[in-house]
């Protein structure tokens, strides 16, 4: 059998937030800079934190350099802590909790993350959807913001969670848009995606997805992964 790493998104794909990264933001651009309004009109599917950050300080026409955007993740990851506790909307996406119990322990298959988020942002999430067990490695935004380049950190890992080499490992990237299809196919993976994020099934295959499903209840998910 060869070797698997699975990378799974997190916003959309395993677990829906109730809008308590968005808010977390916007609370930090409004109390740092009085600009919460930078992020109306942005839609974050698919997006990196550093790069929402990156992009929100662009827009306020203030200094965008690696010092300010740490500052403001710093900031965000503390009202974060705080938003999603309080989020009346947070939800485990249909199938999530049941797939990862099905691939829990399984030989020569290692599962982690491939996300935007950051890795305490990450954390903070699963915790609280008590999923967080399931994930012993990732790639995460705080390691790059090009999705592609935090995918393949995230494969590198898993390679060597399993001791093995990465070119010998089959990658799939689970995920519900197609920035998650163009990641994967970026660095040579299989992609595995869900229309729990307004995208169909045709826009997902014409972007080049592996697999289309309507979301992880559906049935050929787990053999699909395995």
């Amino acid at each position: 059998m060869t070797p698997a790493i699975l990378l799974f998104d997190i916003d959309g794909t395993l677990l829906h937030a109730g809008g308590a990264g968005r808010r977390a933001v916007a609370r930090v651009f409004g109390e740092r800079f009085a600009r919460r309004e930078v992020f109306d009109d942005v839609r974050f599917h698919g997006m990196t934190d550093r790069a929402i950050v990156r992009g929100g300080l662009a827009r306020a026409g203030l200094a965008v350099d690696e010092a300010a955007i740490d500052a403001v993740c710093a900031a965000y990851l503390a009202a974060l802590a705080d938003e999603v506790p309080r989020s009346d909307g947070f939800r485990i996406m249909p199938g999530a909790a049941a797939l990862l119990d099905a691939l829990a322990g399984r030989s020569g298959l290692a599962v982690g993350l491939g996300t935007g988020n950051l890795r305490e942002g990450a954390r903070i999430k699963l915790e609280h959807a008590r999923l967080y067990h399931h994930f012993r490695f990732g790639g995460f935004g705080c390691d790059a913001e090009d999705r592609a380049a935090l995918l393949r950190v995230g494969a590198e890992r898993g390679a060597r969670h399993l001791g093995a080499g990465l070119g010998d490992c089959r990658i799939v990237v689970i995920g519900d848009t197609p920035k998650d299809v163009a990641a994967a196919s970026a660095i040579g993976a299989e992609s595995l995606t869900v229309e729990t994020s307004g995208f169909t099934a045709a826009d997902l295959r014409a972007a080049g997805a592996t697999w289309a499903f309507p979301d992880l209840t559906a049935d050929g998910v787990l053999a699909a992964l395995t």
